[in-house]
């Protein structure tokens, strides 16, 4: 089993400061792996109900009854598939000297989980659980981590072919089983055409109008799509980022799928080869760097944008925390250089310093506040803000 140290650390940590703590992420990232580990160094009592298991899901048939009286830790699995459970947590962690706390599990965001979200306001905090990360599996494992994605069954298949076959396997359980769980109706053949569609702008700007035109539907039904395979966690909105200067700036997101592995399913690329050979090479590469810069970095989502101008300037990644603002650039070369653009971003965005991370093997500086990071100097290099 991979190690997922920083994951437990902080989920240790969130459950002895709040009554209901949430693990999102997509299905098969290792959610319940993670739980079951809390579970066993746990001291105390606990108790775990997986709601994709017939029995368990019969044990809740009235879940105020069931839950009331178990002390310790409370974990529930795939709680989407109960929403008239998240009003009866309410009313349980709002006893007097309740010592009780709950460990709920869901594949999607909270935003999707909209019961949790609202019944629950004030009384959950959430974790999502994104796939693997290099600090997770090793900077030599960078090459199969990038072609085969962070699921861990993905990763740690026999083959790439296997890799794929699973991956395939789950695109057409989440578009077939997992989206109708929220309520979803749209037609499992229609969101995985648009997803694949998403897989070909995959690293570009996001254009409404321009994907509905080649989708053939309206601006709005397109957007909806992508809002809720974004709240279903396996596609990242980048937002813009827009200073008061006198450029005129990029106001739309940039669009990515975030496993490197489900982009290349959804590309038909199976081997290095495939992926070196296709046009989305220098975009794939991109996007994978993009998660791991983010994840080492500590960075939540409401924290990280990319800015553009329609002059040319642009930066891949921007992240601000409080006052400060790091940027961040990356490149498939061994001999990255600053450009005009990058120039252009220190000088508007008033940076504290810019990285370029790219394919290389050595880390050096490149000017007072620029420096070339290699990818696989990454975890050595790169400091949580």
């Amino acid at each position: 089993m991979i190690e997922r140290k920083r994951d437990f650390l902080a989920l240790q940590r969130l459950l002895k400061l709040h009554p209901v703590v949430g693990i999102i992420g997509a299905r098969q990232v290792g959610k319940t792996t993670l739980a079951r580990l809390i579970v066993e160094k746990r001291r105390g009592p606990s108790s775990y109900f997986d709601l994709e298991n017939p029995e368990d899901m019969a044990r809740l048939g009235d879940p105020m009854i069931a839950i009331k009286g178990l002390k310790g830790l409370v974990v529930i699995d795939e709680v989407q598939r109960l929403p008239n459970l998240f009003p009866i947590l309410r009313v349980l962690v709002d006893r007097p000297n309740v010592q009780t706390r709950f460990l709920v599990l869901g594949s999607a965001s909270p935003e999707l989980l909209r019961q949790g979200s609202e019944s629950l306001a004030g009384r959950i905090i959430y974790h999502e659980l994104k796939g693997l990360s290099l600090e997770e599996i090793g900077i030599e494992n960078s090459i199969r981590l990038w072609l085969r994605g962070g699921f861990p069954r993905s990763y740690l298949s026999r083959s790439h072919i296997d890799s794929n076959e699973w991956r395939r396997g789950f695109i057409h359980t989440f578009l077939e089983r997992d989206l109708p769980q929220f309520g979803i109706t749209i037609r499992s053949v229609t969101m995985r055409r648009f997803w694949t569609m998403l897989a070909h702008y995959h690293g570009q700007i996001w254009n409404a109008s321009e994907f509905g035109r080649s989708f053939g539907v309206a601006d709005t039904t397109v957007r909806n799509y992508l809002d809720l395979l974004s709240s279903a966690l396996v596609v990242r909105q980048l937002a813009p980022w827009y200073e008061n200067i006198s450029k005129r700036q990029v106001k739309a997101p940039k669009i990515y799928i975030t496993d490197s592995g489900l982009l290349h399913t959804l590309l038909g690329l199976i081997t290095a080869s495939d992926v070196e050979g296709h046009p989305k090479l220098g975009a794939s590469w991109e996007g994978f760097v993009l998660e791991q810069v983010i994840r080492q970095l500590g960075a939540t989502s409401d924290q990280c944008f990319f800015w553009a101008t329609y002059g040319g300037a642009e930066l891949d990644l921007l992240v601000i925390k409080g006052n400060k603002m790091f940027g961040f650039e990356i490149k498939r070369t061994c001999t990255p250089r600053i450009t005009r653009s990058i120039r252009s971003a220190l000088s508007d965005l008033k940076l504290c310093h810019l990285d370029i991370i790219h394919a290389g093997e050595n880390t050096f500086p490149l000017d007072k506040k620029v420096r070339a990071v290699a990818l696989s100097r990454l975890i050595e290099d790169i400091k949580p803000i």
